[in-house]
């Protein structure tokens, strides 16, 4: 006998319907290359340095691990995400069917994770433009390149996605390009002797630092994959969202871990790993040393196309979130306001904070600005990540799909694991900031709650 499929329960008045605001034009395309774009960026091409410096050639699992936890991530997200398309998606979920508190922690630390990452990226370009212009102040370019994306973020959503679209095209094919061109150099088809297996085996073999090199790695890793989340919040402007929001989780999430594994495979067989680091990109770095005329120019090219296409990309992301916490009622009304293009215009520039973090932090600590933004993001998005998890574990799922089948059990494995990732961080020097942020940022969110529901309530009155 079949079971009456699981009960669909509405969103509230100021959740999801308050949304309806926003314009549905997103594609299937558009939603995966969108948050291809707010993926591949700083984590994997700056950011992979670390993970190297961590675990040796011994990476690969740790993208092997994260990329796992990614897929668990998705299928999670997928299952909420068509059931309430919404711009709050998952912190929409969390307040519907964890606690209110739950959707404003959620959405409010996203929101946060992402204005501080969209920091980092910024910070990243200023590095990547110093690779031609050294002498040029890293301020100026975060200056004007954030000017750019703030303008960027002003246009028709459906001329946004087809820029991002094409964004995020431009390093996808240029990541090809250079698995086609680090296997020619591996193998010995440019006419130089072949790298072979000497950089994977020659520096302490292929775990140098063990198997808890490899758990280090991920705690580095992970980062790479935040991002895959995107396609939840975009579903609140998605056409068909039952039908494109599955599709392009799928997509993207598959297309991202192909890429990541190959890519870092290739990275370090090229390279020894013992030279890693984030004084530039460790892509640059090889293609330099290999001896290409103009590649390692190129891949620096590359590199900031990629920066460019996660800040853009997050910059739109946390302007949705904005605003959904305006609809909400847990930020002021103000930033729930849509122009007359439907652009939530006050919430893009109360979320451009983090552009103007970057100039503060890059003028007063240079030499670890982009170290301070990644360990401060990370904690965030492993929080909102969990959190997922969490609300997954609480939400009515249809016994009668097959995609539904032992999907509590991933997600209650997904959580522990972020869950272990969190708290590895403790012992790791680089990213110490992850969890001492933590407290800090959970204190944060208590008393922004609190004075929230004070201001409802005042406002009932």
């Amino acid at each position: 006998m079949r079971s009456n499929p699981a009960p669909v329960i509405p969103p509230r008045a100021d959740s999801a319907s308050d949304e309806h605001g926003l314009k549905r034009r997103l594609g299937t395309g558009q939603q995966a290359m969108m948050a291809i774009g707010g993926a591949i960026g700083t984590g994997l091409f700056l950011g992979s340095g670390l993970a190297v410096s961590a675990a040796g050639p011994g990476v690969v699992a740790s993208y092997a691990i994260a990329a796992g936890i990614a897929l668990l991530l998705g299928r999670a997200l997928t299952e909420m995400a068509v059931r309430n398309p919404t711009a709050g998606s998952f912190g929409v979920s969390a307040e519907l069917y964890v606690s209110p508190f739950a959707g404003y922690a959620v959405r409010v630390s996203y929101w946060l994770m992402q204005v501080i990452a969209t920091g980092g990226h910024m910070v990243a370009v200023a590095i990547y433009m110093q690779f031609w212009l050294p002498d040029v102040p890293a301020v100026v370019w975060i200056v004007s390149f954030s000017a750019a994306l703030i303008y960027l973020n002003t246009r028709d959503v459906g001329s946004f996605g087809t820029f991002e679209y094409w964004f995020a095209m431009i390093k996808v094919a240029a990541i090809v390009l250079f698995v086609v061109l680090g296997t020619a150099v591996a193998l010995g088809w440019t006419g130089e002797p072949a790298v072979g297996a000497r950089n994977l085996v020659g520096y302490g073999g292929l775990l140098p630092k063990g198997w808890t090199g490899v758990w280090l790695g991920v705690c580095f890793v992970i980062y790479s994959f935040i991002g895959v989340e995107i396609v939840g919040i975009t579903s609140g402007e998605a056409r068909d969202p039952q039908r494109t929001i599955p599709r392009a989780m799928r997509r993207m999430v598959g297309g991202l871990c192909a890429l990541y594994l190959t890519t870092v495979t290739l990275l370090v067989t090229l390279m020894p790993w013992t030279e890693a680091g984030v004084g530039e990109s460790p892509f640059v770095s090889v293609l330099a040393s290999v001896g290409v005329p103009g590649a390692a120019s190129l891949m620096n090219f590359v590199v900031l196309t990629a920066a460019l296409s996660s800040a853009n990309a997050n910059l739109y992301l946390v302007t949705r979130t904005l605003y959904s916490l305006a609809r909400g009622g847990f930020a002021p009304r103000a930033l729930g306001t849509l122009d007359r293009n439907g652009i939530p215009r006050a919430a893009l520039v109360a979320s451009s904070a983090g552009l103007a973090a970057a100039v503060l932090v890059q003028t007063l600590w240079p030499d670890s600005a982009y170290v301070w933004f990644f360990g401060v993001a990370l904690f965030g998005g492993l929080f909102v990540w969990l959190m997922i998890f969490v609300t997954h574990l609480k939400f009515p799922v249809d016994p009668t799909l097959a995609a539904t089948s032992g999907s509590r059990v991933s997600s209650m494995l997904g959580a522990a694991v972020v869950l272990a990732v969190m708290v590895s961080t403790a012992w790791i020097p680089g990213l110490r900031a992850t969890i001492l942020s933590g407290g800090p940022w959970l204190v944060v969110l208590a008393i922004g709650y609190a004075a929230t529901r004070r201001s409802a309530a005042a406002n009932t009155r």
